[in-house]
Protein backbone atom coordinates (compact mmCIF):
# COMPACT_ATOMS: atom_id res chain seq x y z
CA UNK A 1 0.00 0.00 0.00
CA UNK A 2 2.86 2.43 0.92
CA UNK A 3 4.27 1.58 -2.75
CA UNK A 4 1.14 2.34 -4.48
CA UNK A 5 0.55 5.58 -2.61
CA UNK A 6 4.35 6.92 -3.32
CA UNK A 7 4.01 6.50 -7.71
CA UNK A 8 0.90 8.29 -7.22
CA UNK A 9 2.25 10.82 -5.44
CA UNK A 10 5.40 11.09 -8.70
CA UNK A 11 2.43 11.18 -11.29
CA UNK A 12 1.68 13.79 -10.04
CA UNK A 13 4.42 15.84 -9.95
CA UNK A 14 5.33 15.17 -12.95
CA UNK A 15 2.51 16.32 -14.79
CA UNK A 16 2.75 19.56 -12.62
CA UNK A 17 6.38 19.87 -14.57
CA UNK A 18 5.18 18.91 -17.59
CA UNK A 19 2.00 21.86 -17.68
CA UNK A 20 5.03 24.70 -16.09
CA UNK A 21 7.47 23.71 -19.43
CA UNK A 22 4.28 23.89 -21.70
CA UNK A 23 3.71 27.03 -20.44
CA UNK A 24 7.28 28.69 -20.90
CA UNK A 25 7.18 27.12 -24.09
CA UNK A 26 4.38 28.82 -25.45
CA UNK A 27 5.29 32.26 -23.72
CA UNK A 28 8.49 31.92 -25.44
CA UNK A 29 7.47 31.54 -28.62
CA UNK A 30 4.58 33.94 -28.57
CA UNK A 31 7.22 36.42 -27.69
CA UNK A 32 9.25 35.67 -30.83
CA UNK A 33 6.41 35.62 -33.39
CA UNK A 34 5.10 38.89 -31.51
CA UNK A 35 8.90 40.68 -32.03
CA UNK A 36 8.88 39.25 -36.16
CA UNK A 37 5.33 40.67 -36.90
CA UNK A 38 7.15 44.62 -35.08
CA UNK A 39 10.25 44.33 -36.37
CA UNK A 40 10.51 47.42 -38.40
CA UNK A 41 10.36 47.93 -42.34
CA UNK A 42 13.08 49.24 -44.24
CA UNK A 43 12.69 52.71 -45.01
CA UNK A 44 12.25 52.80 -48.61
CA UNK A 45 14.63 55.61 -50.47
CA UNK A 46 12.78 58.63 -51.83
CA UNK A 47 15.77 59.23 -54.49
CA UNK A 48 14.99 55.71 -55.82
CA UNK A 49 12.32 54.67 -58.30
CA UNK A 50 11.80 51.90 -60.21
CA UNK A 51 8.96 50.41 -63.00
CA UNK A 52 8.46 47.58 -64.99
CA UNK A 53 8.08 47.93 -68.50
CA UNK A 54 4.64 47.83 -68.57
CA UNK A 55 3.94 50.37 -66.47
CA UNK A 56 6.44 52.72 -68.10
CA UNK A 57 5.10 52.22 -71.04
CA UNK A 58 1.36 52.78 -69.66
CA UNK A 59 2.79 56.02 -67.69
CA UNK A 60 3.75 58.01 -70.98
CA UNK A 61 7.20 58.42 -69.60
CA UNK A 62 9.39 60.33 -71.97
CA UNK A 63 13.01 61.27 -71.17
CA UNK A 64 15.52 63.75 -73.39
CA UNK A 65 18.29 66.20 -72.36
CA UNK A 66 19.27 69.58 -71.47
CA UNK A 67 19.19 72.09 -74.24
CA UNK A 68 20.54 75.69 -74.51
CA UNK A 69 17.38 77.80 -74.77
CA UNK A 70 16.86 81.44 -74.77
CA UNK A 71 14.91 82.33 -71.60
CA UNK A 72 13.54 85.77 -70.77
CA UNK A 73 15.27 86.50 -67.09
CA UNK A 74 13.49 88.35 -64.67
CA UNK A 75 14.14 90.39 -61.56
CA UNK A 76 11.62 90.13 -58.97
CA UNK A 77 10.45 93.40 -57.21
CA UNK A 78 7.66 93.93 -54.73
CA UNK A 79 5.83 97.43 -54.42
CA UNK A 80 2.65 98.78 -54.86
CA UNK A 81 0.06 101.01 -56.97
CA UNK A 82 0.24 104.79 -57.00
CA UNK A 83 -1.21 107.45 -58.73
CA UNK A 84 0.68 110.34 -59.53
CA UNK A 85 0.13 113.55 -57.88
CA UNK A 86 -0.61 115.11 -60.92
CA UNK A 87 -3.95 112.70 -60.87
CA UNK A 88 -4.73 113.61 -57.68
CA UNK A 89 -7.35 116.12 -56.54
CA UNK A 90 -8.11 117.21 -52.72
CA UNK A 91 -11.13 120.01 -53.49
CA UNK A 92 -11.05 123.17 -51.08
CA UNK A 93 -12.22 126.53 -50.98
CA UNK A 94 -10.89 129.95 -51.14
CA UNK A 95 -13.02 131.43 -49.19
CA UNK A 96 -15.21 130.05 -45.80
CA UNK A 97 -19.01 129.33 -46.37
CA UNK A 98 -22.11 127.06 -45.47
CA UNK A 99 -22.51 124.36 -47.35
CA UNK A 100 -25.73 124.81 -49.55
CA UNK A 101 -26.12 121.37 -51.66
CA UNK A 102 -23.82 118.28 -52.13
CA UNK A 103 -24.30 117.07 -55.74
CA UNK A 104 -22.14 113.46 -55.64
CA UNK A 105 -21.49 110.77 -53.74
CA UNK A 106 -18.51 108.86 -53.06
CA UNK A 107 -17.39 106.11 -55.60
CA UNK A 108 -19.36 108.07 -58.07
CA UNK A 109 -17.57 109.38 -61.58
CA UNK A 110 -17.43 112.89 -62.43
CA UNK A 111 -16.01 115.01 -65.46
CA UNK A 112 -13.43 118.24 -65.59
CA UNK A 113 -15.29 121.13 -64.41
CA UNK A 114 -18.27 119.11 -62.46
CA UNK A 115 -19.95 120.84 -59.45
CA UNK A 116 -19.55 118.90 -56.63
CA UNK A 117 -21.04 121.05 -53.96
CA UNK A 118 -21.97 124.47 -53.30
CA UNK A 119 -21.42 127.43 -50.53
CA UNK A 120 -23.01 130.30 -49.31
CA UNK A 121 -20.84 133.48 -48.10
CA UNK A 122 -22.44 136.93 -48.49
CA UNK A 123 -18.91 138.62 -49.61
CA UNK A 124 -19.34 136.83 -52.92
CA UNK A 125 -22.41 139.90 -53.56
CA UNK A 126 -19.97 142.83 -52.45
CA UNK A 127 -17.23 141.20 -54.84
CA UNK A 128 -19.89 140.94 -58.20
CA UNK A 129 -21.07 144.61 -57.05
CA UNK A 130 -17.54 146.06 -57.13
CA UNK A 131 -16.96 144.45 -60.01
CA UNK A 132 -19.88 145.67 -61.51
CA UNK A 133 -19.52 149.19 -60.46
CA UNK A 134 -15.77 149.33 -61.76
CA UNK A 135 -16.95 148.55 -65.15
CA UNK A 136 -19.74 151.37 -64.83
CA UNK A 137 -17.25 153.61 -63.74
CA UNK A 138 -14.69 152.47 -66.57
CA UNK A 139 -17.45 153.65 -69.16
CA UNK A 140 -17.78 156.65 -68.39
CA UNK A 141 -14.27 157.73 -67.47
CA UNK A 142 -13.36 156.44 -70.75
CA UNK A 143 -15.77 158.61 -72.54
CA UNK A 144 -14.39 161.96 -70.19
CA UNK A 145 -10.58 160.58 -71.03
CA UNK A 146 -11.43 160.92 -74.81
CA UNK A 147 -12.99 163.98 -74.45
CA UNK A 148 -10.45 165.76 -72.00
CA UNK A 149 -7.86 164.44 -74.11
CA UNK A 150 -9.30 165.96 -77.17
CA UNK A 151 -9.20 169.34 -75.47
CA UNK A 152 -5.40 168.88 -74.39
CA UNK A 153 -4.82 168.52 -77.37
CA UNK A 154 -6.18 171.67 -78.98
CA UNK A 155 -4.75 173.39 -75.63
CA UNK A 156 -8.47 174.37 -74.81
CA UNK A 157 -8.36 172.71 -70.73
CA UNK A 158 -5.35 172.62 -68.91
CA UNK A 159 -2.92 169.48 -68.81
CA UNK A 160 -3.82 168.82 -65.52
CA UNK A 161 -7.63 168.12 -65.90
CA UNK A 162 -6.43 165.44 -68.42
CA UNK A 163 -4.37 163.35 -66.17
CA UNK A 164 -7.03 163.26 -63.28
CA UNK A 165 -9.61 161.34 -65.81
CA UNK A 166 -6.52 159.44 -66.91
CA UNK A 167 -5.38 158.33 -62.83
CA UNK A 168 -9.14 157.82 -62.14
CA UNK A 169 -9.85 155.47 -65.47
CA UNK A 170 -6.77 153.84 -63.93
CA UNK A 171 -7.38 153.21 -60.77
CA UNK A 172 -11.38 151.80 -61.90
CA UNK A 173 -9.57 149.21 -64.03
CA UNK A 174 -7.22 148.00 -61.64
CA UNK A 175 -10.24 147.84 -59.19
CA UNK A 176 -12.39 145.77 -61.72
CA UNK A 177 -9.35 143.77 -62.96
CA UNK A 178 -9.13 142.75 -58.80
CA UNK A 179 -12.60 141.87 -58.32
CA UNK A 180 -12.60 140.04 -61.25
CA UNK A 181 -9.64 137.87 -60.77
CA UNK A 182 -11.54 137.08 -56.99
CA UNK A 183 -14.91 136.13 -58.52
CA UNK A 184 -13.12 133.52 -61.53
CA UNK A 185 -10.74 132.23 -58.60
CA UNK A 186 -14.05 131.23 -57.10
CA UNK A 187 -15.86 129.87 -60.61
CA UNK A 188 -18.37 132.77 -59.70
CA UNK A 189 -20.11 134.40 -62.56
CA UNK A 190 -19.38 137.61 -63.40
CA UNK A 191 -22.46 138.86 -64.50
CA UNK A 192 -25.54 138.84 -62.34
CA UNK A 193 -25.64 138.50 -58.29
CA UNK A 194 -25.65 135.98 -56.11
CA UNK A 195 -24.01 134.21 -52.51
CA UNK A 196 -23.30 130.47 -53.91
CA UNK A 197 -19.84 129.32 -54.27
CA UNK A 198 -19.85 126.77 -56.76
CA UNK A 199 -16.95 123.79 -55.55
CA UNK A 200 -15.72 122.54 -58.56
CA UNK A 201 -13.60 119.41 -59.91
CA UNK A 202 -10.22 119.97 -60.89
CA UNK A 203 -9.88 116.61 -62.73
CA UNK A 204 -11.94 113.81 -64.13
CA UNK A 205 -12.25 110.95 -61.47
CA UNK A 206 -13.85 109.13 -58.98
CA UNK A 207 -15.18 110.93 -56.42
CA UNK A 208 -13.09 109.64 -52.77
CA UNK A 209 -13.94 110.38 -49.39
CA UNK A 210 -16.22 113.62 -48.94
CA UNK A 211 -15.23 115.55 -45.21
CA UNK A 212 -18.58 117.83 -45.42
CA UNK A 213 -22.30 118.09 -44.50
CA UNK A 214 -24.97 119.85 -45.77
CA UNK A 215 -25.37 123.00 -43.67
CA UNK A 216 -21.69 122.85 -42.01
CA UNK A 217 -19.39 125.57 -42.17
CA UNK A 218 -16.56 124.71 -44.97
CA UNK A 219 -13.36 126.64 -43.86
CA UNK A 220 -10.42 127.61 -46.54
CA UNK A 221 -7.42 125.17 -46.10
CA UNK A 222 -9.68 122.30 -45.33
CA UNK A 223 -10.11 119.23 -47.90
CA UNK A 224 -13.72 118.66 -49.03
CA UNK A 225 -13.63 116.28 -51.74
CA UNK A 226 -10.99 113.66 -53.14
CA UNK A 227 -10.96 112.93 -56.44
CA UNK A 228 -8.82 109.95 -57.66
CA UNK A 229 -7.98 109.31 -61.75
CA UNK A 230 -6.88 105.84 -61.36
CA UNK A 231 -6.65 105.87 -65.66
CA UNK A 232 -3.15 106.87 -65.17
CA UNK A 233 -1.77 104.43 -62.33
CA UNK A 234 1.58 103.11 -61.85
CA UNK A 235 3.62 100.75 -59.85
CA UNK A 236 6.66 102.20 -57.48
CA UNK A 237 8.09 98.84 -57.35
CA UNK A 238 11.66 98.30 -54.83
CA UNK A 239 14.82 96.92 -56.43
CA UNK A 240 17.71 96.18 -54.58
CA UNK A 241 21.05 97.64 -55.54
CA UNK A 242 22.17 94.58 -56.59
CA UNK A 243 19.93 94.37 -59.29
CA UNK A 244 20.35 98.22 -60.41
CA UNK A 245 22.85 97.54 -63.37
CA UNK A 246 20.75 95.56 -64.85
CA UNK A 247 17.05 97.88 -64.25
CA UNK A 248 16.85 100.71 -67.84
CA UNK A 249 14.11 103.08 -69.00
CA UNK A 250 11.35 101.37 -71.48
CA UNK A 251 11.85 97.74 -69.93
CA UNK A 252 8.21 95.73 -69.68
CA UNK A 253 7.13 94.17 -65.91
CA UNK A 254 4.73 91.82 -65.59
CA UNK A 255 2.92 92.02 -62.17
CA UNK A 256 -0.12 90.22 -60.36
CA UNK A 257 -2.02 91.58 -57.38
CA UNK A 258 -1.47 89.06 -54.75
CA UNK A 259 -4.83 89.93 -53.36
CA UNK A 260 -6.92 89.87 -56.81
CA UNK A 261 -6.96 85.90 -57.69
CA UNK A 262 -3.00 86.72 -59.17
CA UNK A 263 -4.59 88.37 -62.10
CA UNK A 264 -1.26 89.14 -64.68
CA UNK A 265 -1.01 92.61 -66.09
CA UNK A 266 1.68 94.25 -67.76
CA UNK A 267 3.41 97.57 -67.22
CA UNK A 268 6.59 99.85 -68.25
CA UNK A 269 9.44 101.30 -66.75
CA UNK A 270 9.64 105.15 -67.42
CA UNK A 271 11.07 105.51 -64.56
CA UNK A 272 14.50 105.10 -61.84
CA UNK A 273 14.61 106.86 -59.02
CA UNK A 274 18.72 108.31 -57.75
CA UNK A 275 19.00 107.64 -54.46
CA UNK A 276 17.48 105.01 -51.66
CA UNK A 277 14.15 105.05 -49.95
CA UNK A 278 14.51 105.44 -46.39
CA UNK A 279 17.00 102.55 -44.78
CA UNK A 280 15.88 99.80 -47.09
CA UNK A 281 18.82 99.94 -49.63
CA UNK A 282 16.24 99.53 -51.99
CA UNK A 283 15.77 101.97 -55.33
CA UNK A 284 11.66 103.34 -56.32
CA UNK A 285 11.79 101.62 -59.66
CA UNK A 286 8.39 103.46 -61.67
CA UNK A 287 6.56 101.86 -64.14
CA UNK A 288 3.77 103.19 -66.33
CA UNK A 289 0.34 101.11 -66.20
CA UNK A 290 -1.55 99.88 -69.57
CA UNK A 291 -4.63 102.58 -69.25
CA UNK A 292 -6.79 99.70 -70.10
CA UNK A 293 -6.03 97.74 -66.99
CA UNK A 294 -5.33 100.53 -64.81
CA UNK A 295 -9.00 101.59 -64.74
CA UNK A 296 -10.07 99.25 -61.97
CA UNK A 297 -7.06 99.21 -60.17
CA UNK A 298 -7.07 101.04 -56.13
CA UNK A 299 -3.93 102.60 -55.72
CA UNK A 300 -2.26 101.55 -52.72
CA UNK A 301 -2.46 98.03 -54.21
CA UNK A 302 0.37 95.21 -53.01
CA UNK A 303 1.61 93.62 -55.95
CA UNK A 304 4.55 91.14 -56.72
CA UNK A 305 6.27 92.20 -60.16
CA UNK A 306 8.88 90.40 -62.65
CA UNK A 307 11.07 93.27 -64.56
CA UNK A 308 12.34 91.25 -68.16
CA UNK A 309 15.54 91.61 -68.96
CA UNK A 310 17.26 90.47 -72.12
CA UNK A 311 17.10 87.39 -73.10
CA UNK A 312 20.27 84.77 -71.88
CA UNK A 313 21.05 81.36 -72.93
CA UNK A 314 20.93 78.79 -70.41
CA UNK A 315 20.63 75.17 -69.48
CA UNK A 316 16.73 74.72 -69.94
CA UNK A 317 14.43 71.75 -69.00
CA UNK A 318 10.45 71.68 -70.10
CA UNK A 319 8.66 72.68 -66.82
CA UNK A 320 6.91 70.05 -66.34
CA UNK A 321 10.52 68.20 -65.98
CA UNK A 322 11.14 69.68 -62.62
CA UNK A 323 9.00 68.59 -59.52
CA UNK A 324 9.21 70.16 -55.90
CA UNK A 325 9.73 67.62 -53.16
CA UNK A 326 9.20 69.95 -49.40
CA UNK A 327 11.55 73.41 -50.36
CA UNK A 328 13.91 71.39 -53.04
CA UNK A 329 13.33 70.69 -56.31
CA UNK A 330 14.32 67.36 -58.59
CA UNK A 331 14.70 65.90 -61.52
CA UNK A 332 14.81 61.96 -62.49
CA UNK A 333 17.18 59.97 -64.92
CA UNK A 334 16.67 56.68 -66.32
CA UNK A 335 19.92 54.67 -65.16
CA UNK A 336 20.11 51.98 -67.80
CA UNK A 337 22.44 50.22 -65.90
CA UNK A 338 20.53 49.16 -63.14
CA UNK A 339 17.72 47.48 -65.43
CA UNK A 340 17.10 44.56 -63.35
CA UNK A 341 15.47 41.47 -64.03
CA UNK A 342 12.38 40.01 -61.29
CA UNK A 343 10.07 36.87 -61.52
CA UNK A 344 6.71 37.00 -60.67
CA UNK A 345 4.57 33.91 -59.62
CA UNK A 346 0.67 33.83 -59.96
CA UNK A 347 -1.38 31.21 -58.74
CA UNK A 348 -2.08 28.66 -61.27
CA UNK A 349 0.41 30.45 -64.00
CA UNK A 350 3.72 30.08 -64.80
CA UNK A 351 6.28 32.82 -63.34
CA UNK A 352 6.54 35.76 -65.36
CA UNK A 353 9.78 37.65 -65.61
CA UNK A 354 9.56 41.84 -65.91
CA UNK A 355 12.28 44.08 -66.14
CA UNK A 356 12.83 47.19 -63.64
CA UNK A 357 13.70 50.44 -65.06
CA UNK A 358 15.51 52.02 -62.81
CA UNK A 359 15.61 56.53 -62.47
CA UNK A 360 17.18 58.23 -59.74
CA UNK A 361 16.27 61.93 -58.85
CA UNK A 362 18.45 64.63 -58.98
CA UNK A 363 18.54 67.74 -56.86
CA UNK A 364 18.40 71.55 -59.09
CA UNK A 365 17.95 75.04 -58.38
CA UNK A 366 15.14 76.73 -60.93
CA UNK A 367 15.38 79.62 -62.22
CA UNK A 368 13.75 81.84 -64.63
CA UNK A 369 10.23 80.39 -66.67
CA UNK A 370 9.55 81.25 -70.40
CA UNK A 371 7.67 79.17 -73.56
CA UNK A 372 7.27 76.45 -71.07
CA UNK A 373 10.98 76.21 -70.29
CA UNK A 374 12.42 76.76 -67.06
CA UNK A 375 16.12 77.54 -66.32
CA UNK A 376 17.86 74.85 -64.21
CA UNK A 377 21.72 74.65 -62.11
CA UNK A 378 22.34 71.64 -61.16
CA UNK A 379 23.60 70.48 -58.02
CA UNK A 380 25.31 67.16 -58.87
CA UNK A 381 27.43 66.40 -61.97
CA UNK A 382 24.94 64.60 -64.67
CA UNK A 383 26.45 63.15 -67.65
CA UNK A 384 25.28 64.79 -70.86
CA UNK A 385 23.77 61.97 -72.46
CA UNK A 386 22.20 61.31 -69.48
CA UNK A 387 18.13 60.56 -70.18
CA UNK A 388 16.28 63.01 -68.44
CA UNK A 389 12.66 62.55 -67.74
CA UNK A 390 10.73 65.21 -69.26
CA UNK A 391 7.22 63.81 -68.92
CA UNK A 392 6.02 61.89 -65.95
CA UNK A 393 8.38 63.31 -63.43
CA UNK A 394 5.26 63.63 -60.56
CA UNK A 395 4.06 60.12 -61.35
CA UNK A 396 8.12 59.42 -60.28
CA UNK A 397 8.05 61.83 -57.36
CA UNK A 398 4.01 60.06 -56.10
CA UNK A 399 5.65 56.84 -56.42
CA UNK A 400 8.67 57.43 -54.86
CA UNK A 401 6.53 59.11 -51.89
CA UNK A 402 4.30 55.64 -51.99
CA UNK A 403 1.16 57.37 -53.54
CA UNK A 404 1.46 60.37 -51.36
CA UNK A 405 0.29 64.28 -52.71
CA UNK A 406 3.31 65.49 -54.53
CA UNK A 407 3.97 69.51 -55.19
CA UNK A 408 4.88 71.13 -58.80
Amino acid sequence: MKNIKINTISNSKFKHYFLLLSSCFFLLTSCGEKKTEEAPEEEKSETEVALTEVQFKSIGIETGTIEMKNLNTVIKANGYTVVPPQNMANVSTLIGGVVKDIYVLEGTYVDKGKTLATIQNLEVTEMQEDYNSAIANIEYLQLEYNRQKTLSDENVNPRKTFQEVKSKLAVERARAQAAKNKLQALNVSLKGSTSLIPIISPISGYVGKISITKGAFAETGITLFEVVDNSQMHLDLNVFEKDLGKISVNQEVDFVLTNQSNKSIKGKIFGINKSFSNESKTVAVHAKINPSDAKNLISGMYVAANINITNQTVQALPKDAIVRNGDKYYIYIQEEHQQEATKTKVEGQKEKEHNEIHFKAIEVVPGTTDLGYTEVKLVDEVPTDAKIVIKGAFYLLATSKGGGEHEH
